[in-house]
């Protein structure tokens, strides 16, 4: 049982160019101590470079790009007996988003030898190809999580921590 009262979640502004909250909310992890125009050039420079790599509309790809990265469901430890199990859990709608977005920056920065705007540019390509850091790390998760599909039913009784 929580002691007080439930933190409201903060509304996000909308970026300025695209008028997207979800856009916002990536140029948000991408910033880096409290840089935000530095940040929003870079997420804008690479949806640009996407939409002329794939030919398109770059902020449809980047949606696009984050749909197939958002994990479905993901593993949580649980103690049950002496023994730690990985139980099986639905992950929320927020916390897909936030993952997505986070599996994505990090595979970006993981590149070497190119401007970050290019690395991300690459990675959402990559992405909608198939390919890429973040969609093997979204398909470890995937596959954590089938291996332990036997301990699904200790999720029912887990109190979220």
């Amino acid at each position: 049982m929580p002691r007080g009262k439930r933190i409201p979640k903060r509304v996000i502004a909308p970026d300025p160019k695209y008028n997207s909250e979800m856009v916002a909310k990536f140029i948000n992890f991408v910033m880096e101590r409290g840089k935000k125009s530095v940040a929003q050039a870079l997420v804008y420079d690479a949806i640009k470079t996407l939409g002329e790599v794939k030919k398109g509309d770059g902020l449809k790809f980047f949606e696009q790009a984050v749909e197939v990265i958002k994990p479905q469901v993901e593993v949580r430890s649980k103690r049950v007996g002496g023994a730690n199990y990985q139980v099986p859990v639905p992950v929320p709608t927020s916390r897909q988003n936030a993952l997505a977005f986070r599996w994505i920056i990090t595979a970006a920065r993981a590149k070497k030898g190119k401007p970050m705007k290019d690395k991300l540019a690459t990675e959402f390509v990559d992405i909608l190809d198939g390919v890429g850091g973040s969609i093997k790390k979204k398909e470890d998760v995937q596959r954590m999580a089938e291996a332990n599909k036997a301990f699904a039913h200790f999720a029912r009784f887990s109190n979220k921590k």
